[in-house]
């Protein structure tokens, strides 16, 4: 005991020893905000929403905003041929990969100003203030605009962290046409990114071994956890990942005074006991980081006075736990393979994706707690529920997330809110994360990072 004693001591020595050579680096929040703001005036509909489709000229002036804001703080820029955007700023050892962070500036119709965006420019802001502070870096420090985190034009989410991970095949992207009938590489060529074919533009945007050796990203929580909690930082670790299934049942249909009850083989029934069978398995594993949600529910022909003849439903099932997930999967399949066996119904069942989680690096997550610390902030370790470019990065590198409040854990609608005060934590927390990964010292200073 007396020994266990010592040993904590000399942890708790340590520690604080750490927190109190550490240099503490601030950001104004307000200028954040302000910066967001900006940003969100570059929309398809009237702020508070902001709707920003991939490759639109709201898209392409969002673009050449967020260059601006990395040419005034100082980074060199860079775009690959999918259209990712990545302002750098040079490290004394070019032997080693870079720390990088970052997020997205696509918006989903009639979303809010934080989600993605925050990432972006405070990525920017991160590595403003770490220069403003006389941080000298080892490792090369980076911030990035993903190009198509967002489905929404082809259908298909974080197109560039797949393709920089190199698991995006040209059969997968040339599937996803737009509404216009066309693929990514068309669209992409007609503002100045793509390449020749798809394949050589998927090779291009591919990341090299060894260029990048952490990334992290900074993130509104898109849930109520941290505010219900009164805590100012989430470090996440572990990010789930869903499991797409669409299912698609045709009966007869028929007149709804017609049509008498046991002579129907309605699909509209079929697909409300399937809706409720995926409540239930996901129930069932006792586990709160299972989730279902059948968010997709299509009835045709839609008139009050007709039985249901087509129903189309997508569902999506996600989870920490990549092997749960899919047992959950399978259990749904099973069942709607059944219900539509009994009530007479014909069906098509297809998974769409099914990528798996991810777990976060030990280094980022002890990173971001003493950046935390040493800040004064509470936080804790979460999960994120949420799909992220970072679920894609984690095969490329040790990769994290973190995470602020934002008000009643709403997002990707027009309300979306978090507080000046929280935004500049979070992007305080951040850089001093990035500081500490990068191995860098301030100046002045002889104790590296």
């Amino acid at each position: 005991m007396f020994i266990r004693s010592c040993l904590w001591a000399i942890v708790c020595l340590f520690i604080c020893a750490s927190l109190a050579n550490a240099k503490i680096v601030t950001v104004d929040g307000d200028s954040v905000v302000d910066k967001l703001t900006k940003l969100a005036k570059y929309t398809a509909d009237p702020n508070p929403a902001v709707t920003r489709v991939l490759f639109t000229p709201e898209d392409m002036q969002a673009r050449s905003y967020v260059k601006e804001l990395m040419r005034e703080a100082g980074l060199s820029i860079r775009e690959d041929a999918m259209g990712s955007i990545y302002g750098r700023w040079e490290g004394s050892d070019s032997n080693l990969g870079s720390v990088l962070t970052g997020s997205h500036c696509d918006a989903i119709p009639l979303a809010g100003m934080y989600d993605g965006t925050l990432g972006v420019i405070g990525g920017i802001e991160a590595l403003a203030a770490l220069k403003r502070s006389g941080f000298q870096p080892l490792r090369s420090l980076e911030v990035m605009m993903f190009t198509s985190e967002e489905p929404t034009r082809f259908g298909l989410s974080c197109s560039s962290s797949r393709a920089m991970a190199g698991i995006l095949t040209v059969a997968e992207l040339e599937s996803k046409l737009d509404k216009d009938g066309r693929h990514f590489v068309q669209v992409a060529r007609d503002v100045g990114y793509g390449a020749n074919s798809t394949q050589a533009m998927l090779e291009a945007a591919k990341v090299h071994p060894g260029a990048i050796d952490f990334f992290v990203e900074l993130h509104i929580e898109q849930g109520p956890i941290l505010e219900k909690e009164n805590l100012n930082i989430g470090i996440v670790s572990a990010i789930a990942a869903p499991s797409a299934l669409s299912i698609e049942l045709t009966g007869d249909g028929g007149h709804a005074g017609g049509q008498l009850m046991p002579d129907r083989n309605d699909a509209g029934l079929a697909g409300s006991e399937i809706a409720l069978k995926v409540e239930e398995h996901v129930l069932a594993t006792g586990s709160i980081d299972t989730v279902g949600t059948t968010g997709l529910f299509e009835v045709r022909p839609g008139a009050v006075n007709s039985v249901p003849r087509d129903v189309r439903i997508g569902i999506d099932i996600r989870d920490i736990d990549g092997p749960r997930r899919d047992d959950v999967v399978g259990k749904v399949l099973d069942s709607a393979a059944a219900i539509a066996a009994k009530r007479k119904v014909r069906i098509q069942s297809h998974v769409i994706n099914q990528d798996p989680p991810a777990t976060c690096a030990a280094a980022i997550i002890s990173a971001a707690e003493r950046s935390a610390a040493a800040l004064g902030l509470s936080s804790k370790k979460m999960v994120s529920r949420a799909y992220h470019d970072s679920l894609f990065m984690a095969r490329i590198a040790p990769t994290g997330m973190i995470f602020i409040p934002c008000r009643n854990g709403w997002s990707h609608r027009p309300d979306e809110f978090s507080s000046a005060t929280d935004i500049a934590n979070g992007v305080s927390v951040l850089a001093m994360t990035m500081a500490d990964l990068s191995g860098g010292s301030f100046a002045g200073d002889r104790t590296e990072l």
